[in-house]
């Protein structure tokens, strides 16, 4: 066994995966300070802020197998204790040893959550010099700036303090190269260009595009909108997602998906149905409609009301138990479900968990687990009503009742994953003495 170590040794990379789709696995736990792709090797080298981070990392993936572009990818730890700068200009990113030093600094944004400001990035690099220039655009690799400094030594301190750390927790990591422009050109000042040192520049007309020697015309919330537009639909609010996953996505998870059909795979036919697919799917998003395959038996498509909810619906439940099955899942080929005789609507359902909202049941998302939590209980009712109702479907180790807000809730703690699992699909939105029950997995591990 390796001794543990900030720097983290990734295998199986194949040609298809970037780099940035490797920083998404590791950034839900901190920041990664240091990056080696070893493309002859098919391998990456990348070293987080802290050990901790990195521990955290293995400790994760050695429950769930990461997958990137579909290529399962193998995560250890490093022989090495650190990434010297030695070893990033020999086998680092393209273009690092063809740029000198100068006072001018091409950044790229990448995992971005938040809208980023001309003003928010003047504010990240004042710190380390006076900046005089900053233009912004949008381009293939993502959003990206220019930011100039008076002083190459100003530009030289920023890069080595700023470079793979994050503005916001968890998301929008600066990937800083040196640029090789002499000098910035900025025509306006506004939104997406700033020239500190001439203030009386105009502003552009509307409808019209500024700098378009440097990039792409467009937005300066291009990445944000479009993002918001495919992920977050329903919503409109990526930062206040961005929090209920405090602060930075699942691994794997984009919000950037537009597929929101999944097929579902290897089911138990003699006990699933289109209602109880509906109850465990509808914890990570709202259902559209769902169809079983009836040449298929063990088929199901299920349609979620957008693709970052069917993103997670794929990361969280893919590999999950059901009815002595492993769950299959995978985005589907077809962009939706054709409403027909043999398909269920959802679309309209009172049931849809995120109608109402919305941004704080994703703070409850997670993969299935041996505790439930019911809500919405008719007052009288007693832990031996409970225990009653769900016992058929296994074991139950502990119950617990309690009020939130005068509200009777429960706590039911199974002797695994399965039994919880099957309790849930069952039983969430059930009648007790008229009052509609609501289920849901609890991080809790005790009670």
């Amino acid at each position: 066994m390796t001794e543990p170590s900030k720097v983290i040794h990734i295998r199986n990379v194949g040609h298809e995966i970037s780099e940035n789709d490797l920083l998404q696995l590791v950034q839900p736990f901190g920041v990664v300070t240091k990056f080696v792709m070893l493309r002859a090797k098919n391998q990456a080298l990348l070293q987080m802020h802290d050990l901790t981070s990195a521990v955290n990392v293995l400790q994760y993936y050695t429950s769930v197998q990461p997958s990137v572009r579909g290529r399962n990818v193998y995560i250890q730890f490093s022989s090495h204790q650190e990434l010297t700068t030695a070893d990033q200009n020999s086998q680092g990113r393209k273009g690092d040893q063809d740029s000198q030093p100068n006072r001018i600094l091409l950044v790229t944004i990448h995992h971005m959550l938040y809208p980023i400001t001309v003003e928010v990035l003047h504010q990240v690099f004042s710190p380390y010099g006076l900046v005089e220039k900053i233009v912004t655009f949008q381009k293939s690799a993502g959003f990206q700036a220019l930011i100039q400094y008076q002083s190459r030594q100003s530009a030289l301190q920023a890069r080595s303090s700023l470079q793979g750390r994050n503005i916001y927790d968890g998301c929008c990591q600066l990937d800083i190269q040196f640029s090789n422009l002499n000098e910035l050109q900025v025509n306006y000042n506004n939104e997406r260009s700033r020239d500190f040192t001439n203030p009386s520049l105009p502003t552009e007309q509307r409808g019209k595009s500024s700098q378009h020697s440097y990039g792409d015309a467009g937005s300066l919330y291009a990445l944000q909108v479009s993002g918001a537009r495919v992920a977050f639909a329903q919503m409109g609010n990526a930062a206040a997602i961005a929090a209920a996953f405090s602060g930075g996505l699942p691994p794997g998870v984009t919000g950037t998906n537009d597929r929101c059909t999944l097929l579902a795979t290897n089911l138990n036919p003699d006990k699933i149905d289109e209602d109880k697919l509906f109850n465990l799917f509808s914890i990570y998003g709202n259902i559209v409609r769902i169809k079983l395959l009836r040449n298929k038996p063990d088929h199901a498509l299920v349609q979620m009301g957008d693709g970052f909810q069917a993103e997670l619906a794929v990361h969280f439940l893919k590999g999950a138990l059901l009815f002595g099955k492993r769950l299959e899942l995978n985005f589907s080929k077809y962009p939706n479900i054709t409403p027909a005789a043999d398909t269920h609507e959802y679309a309209g359902s009172s049931l849809n968990r995120f109608s109402n909202n919305s941004v704080k049941h994703y703070k409850y998302c997670c993969s299935p687990t041996k505790m439930i939590h019911l809500s919405s209980l008719p007052q009288d009712v007693t832990e031996e009503d409970i225990v009653s109702r769900l016992e058929e479907h296994g074991a139950i180790v502990n119950v617990k009742l309690f009020e939130v807000n005068g509200k009777k809730q429960a706590l039911v703690l199974f002797e695994d994953e399965e039994q919880a699992t099957e309790a849930l699909v069952c039983k969430h939105a059930n009648t007790i003495d008229r009052s509609v029950i609501r289920i849901s997995f609890s991080q809790l591990q005790s009670i």
